[in-house]
């Protein structure tokens, strides 16, 4: 035991110093992930370094998925101090930071944003319910001739799926499986047109496991494009193919809104207001872990959890509102603020 302990406190006393020693090689802070929280995070980036003596942070636009597994790499100013993400990070990823020294963590809710469903801002509006997404994009759907059984997707367009859309053609672009805007949108989407189909719902409880599978599987013949984390390059091909439509975050459409315009989804139009009040369907939080070890190693971590949850920033008037993003009622950001400032991890 006095063997594994001095080890133990050796590895402790190496890591302090490797730390300390490579802080002059990194100067900035250095953060990865959500492609939908990236522009938040460099937003407040920019300020930070104009407004104080540290350099600006390094933000790199990774998808949320690609974030956590570079963020879960190990401690050390070779691994990234901060990761944004557009989901809550996964019990699988926790499990990795462990196995990989990264114990202490401080989660950051940061506000709210909504998925959109959009298309070219000179095509018709597109008007879908969640149940028309999951029998358009699902790899298996229910055999329209009744009965409960699953059959490969047949359907080629909008008017198979629902009489009331167009004949156009089943093409949407969307994220890939390493982006929180893809988990989201199967999980809030996909799930919620899922379990309008009785049968499939009561499967939540008896196969979980199934219910899963068959809720969030997307198609594979060519309706789906992965169109990657550039969610530039989607309302690009938007303009290009007014048929098509794209999968983004609401933060991106309010920066785009002369390009493309929003789906209504079950009724509802993605606006600030639906998004605060949970109205929209298809509503989520967003957030950024930071690793408790790079405190006071990496200069500047301390000042920019400040500066990001400062009122000027993250307030109901705060400049990123001003990109996008849905601020939390006040009670609540003075909640995390204070956990911030206190450093406490999950």
């Amino acid at each position: 035991m006095k063997k594994l302990l001095t080890t133990a406190a050796l590895a402790a006393t190496t890591l302090g110093v490797a730390m300390t020693a490579g802080a002059a090689a990194r100067d900035h802070i250095s953060i990865v992930g959500s492609s939908t929280v990236y522009p938040f995070s460099t937003t407040v980036a920019e300020r930070f370094g104009r407004s104080t003596n540290f350099k600006a942070p390094k933000v790199e636009s990774t998808g949320t998925g690609g974030g956590f597994k570079l963020f879960c790499g190990g401690v050390g100013v070779q691994y990234p101090d901060m990761t944004n993400a557009s989901r809550a990070i996964k019990d699988s990823e926790r499990d990795m930071c462990a196995e990989n020294g990264v114990t202490d963590v401080v989660e950051v809710l940061i506000g709210y944003d909504g998925i959109v469903i959009a298309n070219a801002k000179a095509a018709p509006q597109f008007k879908v319910t969640r149940k028309d997404l999951f029998l358009a994009l699902a790899k298996e759907v229910p055999n329209p001739k009744g009965g409960e059984q699953l059959i490969a997707n047949p359907y080629k367009t909008w008017k198979d799926v629902n009489p009331a859309l167009p004949a156009s053609k089943i093409e949407v672009l969307g994220p890939p499986p390493t982006s929180g805007t893809r988990d989201a949108f199967l999980e809030m989407a996909m799930e919620g047109g899922c379990d309008s189909i009785e049968w499939i719902a009561a499967l939540k409880k008896a196969d979980k496991n199934k219910h899963k599978t068959i809720c969030h599987e997307i198609r594979e013949d060519g309706a789906y494009v992965e169109a990657g984390e550039n969610d530039n390059l989607i309302v690009q091909k938007l303009n290009a193919n007014p048929n098509a439509l794209g999968i983004f975050g609401f933060s991106f459409l309010d920066q785009n809104s002369d390009k493309v315009k929003a789906s209504l989804v079950d009724g509802k139009e993605p606006t600030f207001d639906t998004i605060a009040d949970g109205s929209y369907p298809i509503s989520r939080p967003l957030y950024f872990y930071v690793k408790k070890a790079h405190v006071g190693v990496v200069p500047g971590i301390s000042e920019y959890l400040a500066e990001f949850t400062s009122e000027k920033a993250w307030g109901d008037e705060g400049y990123l509102t001003d990109k996008g993003m849905i601020p939390m009622a006040k009670t609540k950001r003075n909640k995390i603020g204070a956990d911030v400032r206190a450093l406490k991890a999950m």
